[in-house]
């Protein structure tokens, strides 16, 4: 600490606010993030009396000592009306202490202290709003810390400053117990044994010198280390006010300000959130940008500052407008900072844990749309009123662009894109597809047949799948005879299929035989049809049922017609996430190798991921680096396939442990960042219709896609999963989309080669389909007993 006093209280303005926005680039880039919040004062009363605030009020200057539970819904309903996502209580520190007037209000409340009102009151409000209390309730006992965590997202104390001295006699904290250093200090430490995210900061100009600001910020960031649950550090100016014994107190300056905030930046490094309240420095406010600030605060359309009622909020499109002017971007989050929204498991109660990935896209932001994976609405066309932000990413783009291998931070680094520079990366992705795939977008005319629905895994996304007990989610177990494989495969032939895709749950009675006799039954119905079949899982379990190596059991199904494998049950190629989602499922070194087997086998196979749940964008760039590495080991790749995430039937989300899919920005990114990534390696990159919708569809063709999958007649996974799209895109209509959007469509066939022209014109001639019979279970020679025998 001293040598780093001695720096800062020496060093020129000018190099410290250098310094401080090299720092606050490095860890936020170019965000600067907001909460839209009510303010909602649950009692002007307070014990403390400092010299400064005029936010305490005495008993008889209030209507009521408290606000009512209608007043408290009232203004969280104005909130939520208005878009607010946050309810921030603020109160004053255990005002029953002092004021026969607060007991007795309590007491008609039905509570015998504010603190057990205060949890009664953000329990209704989460309860009949949905906003997400953040709490300012002054210094609380352990117990209290406890039990507001169960009802609050986040909670803080200011500091306001680590120096005694202000508490002596003619101090601004004299006869405030709750001003007490050492008090708050230790009440921010208790919170940090809770794990709860924790607001605090300071308060400058009250009387401090900048020697013992420093040593605050030392304080609290001594604290932040232990804990980790600081999630932001406000740097907040004293205004004077009348009728307060500093009401001719000097202010600081705005160079008092910036100086104090840029500190504040270099003590703690470039992650912390480092935020200074807009209002409290009126027309100024822009110049703290150039502090090392990414954060102002609170801002509330609906309710004025309390605390500071002669200080208005800035308008939210002033406030986006000035963050813009300086090169920056307005983000919204949520009352629960990014880094501990994301690990929600660790730093929320159980119960708030869903309400907050409801609101949450992948880099704990809120998600700021209303387009959900599936639903029938189609995504809003990008309106940019913003620059481009694109700047840094510019050479990560060019790396990718001459088909050298991009790092994974700076994979992870495209996918944060927002605004203008998601449109300047799907631009740079559309012109590698123009340059490999010209204006073509390629189709094949399949048929997905899912042989059983029966799985004994317990993936934690997956809808689809069914035990003997689940009759009663989205239709009765089945398990298809061969005879229905058969005829589906047929029917399929003669209306210009040239694929069937079979997959299916992994049935606890299938063995290596079971596959191979599917297998059979489609290729004895069809002999020319192009058998796509059985998940990295499925071999690897068939495998293990007869006994013999994967690569044994790839060249049995080979020699049996097996024509290439879909690269499924990828879901996320990072253990950390995998260990969460589908924790008996194979891990990621596991599906490679099976991949592996098949390419060198001369099987080819797609490539999938699955986003939006629980992963990271950290998560994605493993994955796509995953798939580059091995494609050029192998070359056995036909395309990549992103498969956004279904949330509304599945168990994860159902349980309120995953977020509700992709958002419409991380859908785009996810496949013009895949073209970028992996190319040259991998050629084709595919968008599912039965997702995204033809709308959605439209807009990725702009994104660096090439190719829409199959027309598929049937579609179950997405369909159990929620989707509302639908069971098959049939040849015209498939062109017609492709051709809506100025491109050229093309019938292929599984290995993109051209369509038969006799397959392509019964494509266009098909019959309706005959009605599926979904073949109830039935005893089948166990696993074990085909491996004994």
């Amino acid at each position: 600490m001293p040598d780093l006093a001695a720096r800062l209280l020496s060093s020129p303005l000018g190099d410290l606010l250098h310094e401080a926005q090299a720092l606050v680039r490095a860890g936020h880039g170019n965000l600067v993030s907001h909460s839209r919040k009510v303010f909602i004062p649950l009692t002007h009363l307070c014990r403390d009396v400092c010299g400064y605030c005029s936010f305490a009020k005495t008993p008889r200057e209030l209507r009521s000592a408290y606000l009512s539970p209608d007043d408290v819904l009232r203004i969280a309903r104005a909130g939520a009306a208005a878009g607010c996502r946050e309810a921030l209580f603020t109160l004053g520190d255990k005002p029953e202490l002092r004021y026969p007037a607060a007991r007795e209000a309590l007491q008609d409340l039905g509570f015998d202290t504010t603190v057990q009102y205060l949890a009664h009151a953000c329990e209704l409000v989460l309860n009949e709003t949905g906003l997400l209390p953040h709490i300012n309730a002054g210094v609380l006992s352990e117990q209290e810390l406890k039990t507001l965590r169960r009802v609050s997202v986040s909670q803080g104390i200011m500091l306001e400053t680590a120096s005694s001295r202000l508490s002596e006699r003619g101090g601004p904290h004299f006869g405030s117990p709750d001003k007490d250093p050492a008090v708050r200090l230790a009440n921010i430490d208790a919170a940090g044994q809770l794990q709860i995210p924790f607001t605090t900061g300071i308060l400058i100009g009250i009387g401090e010198t900048r020697t013992e600001r420093l040593e605050s910020l030392v304080a609290l960031r001594t604290l932040h280390e232990r804990y980790g649950h600081l999630q932001e550090i406000i740097v907040q100016n004293f205004r004077a006010k009348p009728v307060t014994r500093m009401s001719q107190a000097a202010e600081p300056d705005i160079e008092e300000l910036q100086w104090s905030a840029a500190c504040a930046r270099i003590v703690f490094g470039p992650e912390m959130n480092i935020q200074v309240p807009p209002n409290l420095s009126y027309d100024q406010f822009p110049e703290l940008l150039s502090a090392g600030i990414n954060d102002w605060g609170g801002i509330s359309p609906v309710t004025p500052d309390h605390v500071n009622p002669e200080a208005p909020w800035p308008h939210l499109d002033r406030l986006a407008a000035a963050t813009h002017e300086a090169g920056r971007l307005l983000v919204e989050r949520l009352a629960v900072y990014p880094r501990y929204a994301l690990d929600p498991a660790r730093w929320l109660d159980s119960t708030l844990r869903p309400r907050v990935l409801a609101h949450i896209d992948t880099a704990g932001l809120v998600r700021g749309e209303s387009w959900s994976v599936g639903r029938p609405e189609a995504p809003a066309r990008r309106v940019i009123a913003c620059p481009s932000a694109r700047g840094s990413l510019d050479g990560i783009v060019d790396r990718a662009t001459r088909g050298l291998r991009v790092e994974a931070r700076d994979i992870a680094a495209l996918f944060a894109a927002r605004d203008s520079a998601v449109d300047e990366i799907c631009s740079a992705a559309d012109e590698l597809r123009a340059q490999i795939a010209g204006d073509t977008v390629s189709y094949v005319v399949n048929r997905n047949i899912n042989y059983t629905n029966v799985c004994h895994y317990a993936c934690r996304f997956c809808a689809f799948s069914k035990g003997r007990g689940h009759e009663n989610l989205r239709g009765s177990a089945y398990d298809l005879s061969l005879e229905e494989v058969s005829r589906r495969t047929a029917e399929a032939w003669q209306r210009g299929a040239t694929e069937v895709c079979m997959q299916g749950g992994i049935h606890p009675s299938y063995t290596g035989r079971t596959y191979l006799d599917l297998l059979g039954a489609a290729k004895k119905a069809a002999p020319q049809m192009h058998v796509h079949a059985f998940s990295p899982l499925e071999v690897f379990h068939g495998a293990s049922t007869l006994g013999i190596s994967v690569a044994s059991f790839l060249g049995m199904l080979k020699d049996a017609g097996l024509g290439s494998l879909p690269g499924t049950a990828a879901e996320i190629l990072d253990d950390g996430v995998r260990e969460h989602l589908c924790p008996d499922k194979l891990k990621t070194q596991q599906w490679l190798d099976v991949i592996e087997n098949a390419h060198r086998a001369g099987l080819r196979t797609t490539a999938t991921i699955m986003f939006g749940h629980i992963e990271t964008a950290q998560s994605w760039a493993a994955h796509l680096l995953h798939i580059r590495d091995l494609q050029e080991s192998t070359g056995g790749f036909t395309e990549f396939v992103p498969l956004p995430f279904v949330h509304m039937e599945a168990p994860l989300n159902l349980k309120g442990l995953s977020r509700k899919g992709p958002t419409w920005r991380e859908t785009l990114l996810m496949h013009a960042v895949a073209r970028l990534v992996l190319h040259p390696l991998v050629t084709n990159i595919q968008a599912s219709w039965v997702k995204l919708g033809t709308a959605g569809v439209a807009q990725v063709l702009d994104a660096g896609v090439n190719d829409l999958g199959g027309t598929l007649m049937n579609e179950s996974i997405s369909r159990a999963a929620g989707t509302a799209h639908g069971q098959e895109l049939p040849p015209a209509d498939m062109e017609a989309l492709i051709r809506s959007a100025a491109r050229t469509p093309l019938q292929r066939t599984t290995l993109y080669r051209n369509a038969p022209a006799g397959a392509r014109e019964r494509s266009f001639a098909a019959p309706e389909l005959q009605p599926i019979v979904q073949t109830p279970l039935r005893r089948r020679a166990t696993a074990s007993a085909a491996v004994m025998h």
